[in-house]
């Protein structure tokens, strides 16, 4: 990148660091403007099993919430949700477990503000979101939020015929680290930002009855969860807001078995100015739990699988890295600072189920954007097909689609999130 641009993106920067996250966001606007704020949040909850109990826990534990309805498959499942919600003061939910498609009859027929669906296996993301934006509601999805191309355009189309919001529920993106690194980032600590590392590397094993409850039936040779990994990356790099990505190619290690999931899949993105990303998917060899998130300025370095830094100038060894202890001490992010204590003894993930949940509603409850949106949603979801069909053609590179349809060019940074 020259001179010029890094200094037309440090003013944006500095703009955008002066609001919330979602300031700034007029180019959005345009196609789904800001809701008027509401004192109550009245929400439907489609899938309660283990993943959608906890964020009706976290749900039922936030000021201005009031579930409406609950949805599941199994009837067992609606009751005890219903118990659940009166336990915690509200009044008894509506019901819905007549089959696969029922959350179309508590979208039609229920009024409400937001459709959150937490489904399980991942082909009824979509479909979920686009009845509950076609109702008129608001939608947010666990991830990813969609598993193909022609699904993310589909949210992304419904999305602007509609002006309604369908907001990816990436818990990752809320994790303390990330937002240090975020808020680090934004006070140009890392310099000139050149590559980041990131992957889901989460030991699964070889069960595929289980994993398939997870990541649905079908056999994959990709990147087939990236929306974890990405998301706090896609927001580092300032994707669709003044920066995309461009292409992506990829490889899967698979051994001698050929038909089933890679064991491990990297993917490698560059975007349209300059950065690159590894991405990686390792899910069924032996290994800890590590998310990576390496991110490399022309400053500083910081590692996630270490949890430790570097910054040029500033760190007490030269080239040797130094604990977080003092950069957490001044860098904190805000919404940490102020949530993050209630946070951990109330969400999971680090905290993160909680951070995630409050900020979309607080955001709903003041009339600002959500900090995700569709576009985001699309983006970070595509990568699985995209991932895909590179590994078909012996890595061929991919284009990423521009889902944001040239909008990307004048859409501020992400700034700091205010409390």
């Amino acid at each position: 990148m020259n001179e010029s641009y890094h200094r037309r993106n440090l003013l944006r920067v500095a703009a955008a660091t002066t609001a919330t996250w979602a300031i700034g966001r007029e180019a959005l606007a345009s196609e789904v403007p800001a809701a008027k704020p509401m004192d109550k949040v009245r929400i439907g909850v489609v899938g309660i099993g283990g993943r959608g109990t906890v964020l009706l826990r976290v749900l039922l534990d936030l000021e201005g919430v009031e579930v409406k309805a609950v949805c599941d498959l199994i009837e067992e499942r609606v009751v005890r949700a219903q118990n659940l919600v009166t336990a915690a003061g509200q009044a008894k939910p509506t019901g819905y477990a007549r089959g696969e498609t029922d959350f179309e009859r508590l979208c039609e027929t229920e009024e409400l503000d937001l459709v959150l669906n937490a489904t399980r296996p991942w082909k009824w993301h979509t479909p979920i979101s686009v009845a509950a934006m076609k109702a008129g509601k608001h939608a947010a999805t666990e991830v990813p939020a969609a598993e193909t191309i022609d699904e993310c355009w589909q949210l992304v189309e419904t999305a602007e015929k509609t002006r309604r919001y369908c907001v990816i529920l990436e818990n990752c993106c809320y994790f303390r680290n990330v937002m240090l690194v975020h808020h680090m980032l934004r006070r140009g600590l890392f310099g000139e930002l050149r590559h980041c590392e990131a992957g889901y590397q989460h030991y699964l094993g070889y069960d595929r009855a289980t994993t398939a409850r997870v990541w649905g039936e079908k056999v994959r040779t990709a990147n087939a969860y990236p929306t974890h990994p990405i998301g706090p990356v896609a927001q580092w790099l300032d994707i669709n807001r003044g920066n995309r990505f461009d292409y992506l190619v990829s490889m899967s290690a698979d051994g001698t078995r050929g038909n089933r999931d890679a064991d491990i899949n990297t993917s490698l993105l560059r975007t349209v100015n300059g950065q690159t990303v590894t991405l990686y998917y390792d899910t069924r060899l032996p290994r800890p739990y590590d998310l990576i998130y390496r991110v490399q300025g022309t400053k500083g370095i910081y590692s996630g699988t270490l949890d430790q830094i570097y910054i040029e100038g500033r760190s007490p060894k030269r080239h040797a890295w130094e604990p977080l202890d003092a950069y957490y001490r001044e860098f904190e992010h805000p919404l940490w600072k102020a949530w993050g204590e209630r946070a951990l003894s109330r969400g999971g993930h680090g905290g993160a189920d909680f951070m995630t949940l409050y900020r979309l509603i607080k955001c709903l409850r003041t009339g600002a954007v959500p900090d995700l949106d569709v576009y985001d949603a699309a983006t970070w979801s595509c990568l699985m097909e995209l991932s895909e069909k590179s590994v078909a053609t012996r890595s061929s590179p991919q284009d990423v689609p521009d889902f944001t349809k040239g909008r990307w060019k004048t859409t501020p940074p992400i700034g700091i999130i205010g409390v």
